[in-house]
């Protein structure tokens, strides 16, 4: 295995944008079963957590992994109580 320098770029920071795609088509693929607000909430969050993972980039490229698990999180816990609570699903 070869051993990193100290000026080779982290391949973390790329590993947790793909994650943000795969959140992002979370998001929008969750529009047939949320109302047009609980869908915007959703697209404003998931911005709010790409610039959390754009202003780690550099700093803590290493944290930027977690954004993307974090998002998706969210994401099914705010989609999961809208579908018990407000009756999104039905």
């Amino acid at each position: 295995m070869a051993r990193r320098r100290p000026g080779d770029a982290s391949p973390w920071p790329f590993v947790g944008m793909a994650g943000m795609a795969a959140a992002f088509f979370l998001v929008m693929a969750s529009a047939p079963v949320t109302p047009w607000w609980g869908q915007l909430g959703l697209f404003v969050l998931w911005l709010v957590f790409l610039l959390l993972a754009c202003a780690w980039w550099t700093p803590r490229p290493t944290w930027v992994a977690w954004v993307p698990v974090a998002s998706i999180a969210t994401w099914f816990a705010i989609v999961m109580a809208g579908a018990a609570w407000w009756g999104w699903a039905s």
